[in-house]
């Protein structure tokens, strides 16, 4: 049996200029994931990432910290949907709120608060000529990554794929069996997405009988004062 190891990038720079980029403590909740991943003897013979800053540094502090000479290469259909759009499309927002989310200075409990209600809207699927990207078009294209990067871990061999939150949760949601099930798939989506934490990894078992989920979400590399969900 082969390995895929799902990883989220560690924390972005929330309120910063440029969100895409890895704050401070992000860098170290990279390490200590390399740190981790060394201990238990994941030598990668696979690495890919999204094409989104964050994920690239993730990919690369992970190469740094642990040693490993695998090539990189990228696959945009690991990037995470655009939140912002998706939050800009909410209909009911207060004047005053889209205004704060256009300039960034939400804080964090108000831009969650936001984030849940306009992501309950998309992926609803009841709304979809809002948006540039349909919760059904975003499935469908982790899917079919999910798919390509499973072929990366040969039998014996270990994957990576340095990811975003919401194709992650996309990925575990999907082989839990309820992609058949719009509904379904989307309340799944959702549960999994809010409790995803940055550089936590979720392993994938690949055999005959296709990719099986194995674990989820593991991020006891990070203690408690590393562990953020933005």
């Amino acid at each position: 049996m082969g390995l895929l190891l799902l990883v989220r990038h560690g924390q972005a720079s929330f309120g910063a200029d440029d969100y895409d980029v890895l704050s401070p403590d992000g860098v170290t909740q990279s390490w200590r994931l390399a740190a981790a991943l060394l201990d238990q003897g994941v030598k990668p013979s696979a690495l890919r990432h999204g094409a989104l800053r964050r994920q690239r540094e993730t990919a690369y502090q992970l190469t740094l910290a642990a040693g490993w000479t695998v090539a990189e290469d990228v696959d945009p259909r690991w990037d995470e949907f655009d939140h912002l759009a998706v939050m800009g499309a909410y209909p009911v927002l207060p004047p005053e709120q889209r205004e704060r989310l256009e300039s960034g200075a939400l804080d964090r409990r108000e831009f969650q608060e936001i984030f849940e209600k306009a992501t309950t809207r998309w992926a609803a699927g009841t709304h979809d000529a809002d948006y540039a990207e349909t919760f059904a078009a975003f499935t469908k294209r982790v899917r079919d990554a999910l798919s390509e990067a499973a072929r990366l871990a040969g039998p014996g061999e270990t994957a990576v794929v340095v990811s975003s939150g919401g194709p992650i949760a996309a990925a575990c949601a999907m082989l839990t069996g309820v992609a058949d099930n719009p509904r379904r798939l989307s309340a799944a989506w959702r549960r999994l997405n809010a409790v995803m934490v940055n550089s936590s990894v979720t392993r994938v078992v690949i055999g005959s009988s296709g990719a099986r989920l194995l674990t989820f979400n593991e991020h006891t590399h990070l203690g408690g004062q590393l562990v953020t969900y933005r």
